[in-house]
């Protein structure tokens, strides 16, 4: 009997457990320092109160949590589809019958009860999606499989983005990371990240710019298939050089001649050496990239709503804000993050946080209260402690004997990876507000249930490889 308890113990993954109720109670902390009122000091004991809501969630999601450890791994196969099938029904469901909230048709709502299907469907995808891939013979360089692998994520990443909440939609895209450990070629992911590069930096510069620099790079491309290194590099450089000097120099008009001209050189020098394959390649890139470009800038001036142009202009083009508008949530974000110095104002001492200064503070913008009453040090601890659960994930799917808790594993990372990364890096403005809340510790019911099922999940799992199959 001993020896199996101490078996059992070794098979349990305690620094995963110690990390999220370390997140979960930091978390509850944060939300009551954000909704704090001194003349009810214990507020947090009424669940008509949001703080008090907060409490029984917190509750019912370390409830939810050991439940789901009691269950076997292959309740969560076997009813993964049937799951994911539910999560979709109420994705449907609620953009006819769901309450608006902040301009999305995101929420049921009861009463002070409110339901955010969007968290589930996270939970729901990422079963779904391990579980077919984990089938026998299931491989995304097949076209098929990867196509379903697209519709199963895409889907309700479809259906969140018509309530509309783009920043939930845009966490779907966290499978990709599933997918590539799985096989996907990487030419996929570096596709799409050229695509969002060239997105951007047709808001930040001109699509005029965009087009002249993806000239040169694929002049640069081409050299380099007919030359000597050595000289392709001198080549390159030198029209670089002047390139960089006109724009110096404020012409940007004239730009556009160095990089035709070199352009020009390099495809001559391809074609003089017959290579036809490259050059018909390279040049539909260039001119797709191109038109790309343009499409962009002519969406975002004429498709977009102001407000939408403001949330891209806040993180690409600040110049172009109203410091007292749509500049001002920022602009509190960072000055209540760095107020707090290295160690903090201290628990409760807030004054950005107890003024109202930073708004959706106890949501999205929870960081910030970390950053003002905690500091560098608090904030640092705050990271590392997701980094921590990060590597858990992984090291769980890497050293799992099954697939599908392998999948789930790099799925589970994967949402936690985006919705750290993203929160983390709106509040300091490295990255567009899309409303991403920082998991169990943003204010919201429906998040931190679904979180610590996820995780509850991947560590019932993670016992599993003791096991024979």
């Amino acid at each position: 009997m001993a020896q199996q308890a101490l078996s059992k113990n070794k098979t349990f993954d305690w620094i995963t457990l110690s990390v999220y109720f370390s997140l979960v109670v930091i978390g509850w902390f944060m939300v009551l320092s954000t909704l704090y009122d001194p003349k009810a000091p214990y507020s947090f004991m009424d669940v008509t109160t949001p703080i008090g809501a907060q409490s029984l969630w917190l509750v019912f999601s370390i409830f939810a949590f050991f439940t789901a450890l009691t269950l076997d791994w292959k309740f969560w196969n076997t009813l993964a589809f049937p799951i994911y099938g539910i999560t979709i029904i109420l994705l449907i469901l609620v953009l006819f019958l769901g309450k608006e909230i902040n301009g999305a048709k995101a929420w049921f709502r009861y009463g002070f009860f409110s339901f955010q299907p969007s968290e589930w469907a996270k939970f729901g995808t990422a079963l779904a999606l391990a579980s077919y891939l984990s089938f026998f013979k299931t491989s995304v360089t097949n076209t098929n499989v990867f196509a379903i692998s697209l519709a199963l994520f895409l889907g309700p990443a479809l259906l969140i983005l018509l309530q509309p909440d783009f920043g939930s939609s845009l966490v779907f895209l966290s499978f990709f990371i599933l997918l590539y450990r799985r096989g996907m070629s990487p030419w996929v992911i570096l596709v799409g990240l050229s695509v969002a590069l060239i997105f951007v930096f047709s808001l930040m510069f001109t699509p005029f710019l965009v087009t002249v620099f993806l000239l040169f790079f694929g002049g640069a491309i081409l050299i380099f298939d007919v030359e000597k290194p050595q000289r392709a590099l001198t080549i390159v450089a030198t029209i670089l050089l002047v390139m960089i000097f006109l724009l110096y120099q404020n012409e940007q008009v004239f730009v556009i001649f160095p990089a035709l001209a070199g352009f020009g050189y390099y495809l001559f020098l391809l074609m003089k050496s017959r290579k036809f394959k490259i050059v018909g390649f390279v040049i539909p890139v260039l001119i797709f990239a191109s038109a790309f470009s343009y499409t962009s800038s002519y969406v975002f001036d004429h498709f977009l709503r102001p407000h939408q142009q403001d949330r891209i202009n806040v993180w690409l083009r600040p110049d172009k804000c109203d410091p007292r508008g749509s500049l001002y949530n920022i602009i509190q974000s960072k000055l209540a993050i760095g107020s707090g110095g290295f160690q903090g104002k201290g628990f409760l001492k807030g004054e950005m946080t107890k003024l109202d200064y930073v708004p959706e503070q106890s949501t999205d913008f929870i960081f910030t209260s970390i950053g003002e009453e905690q500091g560098f040090i608090g904030s640092l601890g705050v990271i590392i402690l997701f980094t921590i659960l990060l590597i858990r994930c992984i090291i769980i799917a890497e050293r799992a004997n099954l697939e599908f808790i392998r999948n789930y594993g790099y799925a589970v990372a994967g949402i936690l990876f985006f919705h750290f990364a993203f929160n983390i890096g709106m509040t300091m403005g490295l990255l567009p507000v899309v409303g991403i809340p920082l998991p169990f510790i943003s204010k919201g019911g429906s998040s931190l249930i679904a979180f610590s099922i996820m995780i509850a999940v991947l560590i019932k799992m993670d016992m599993a490889r003791f096991r024979s199959n």
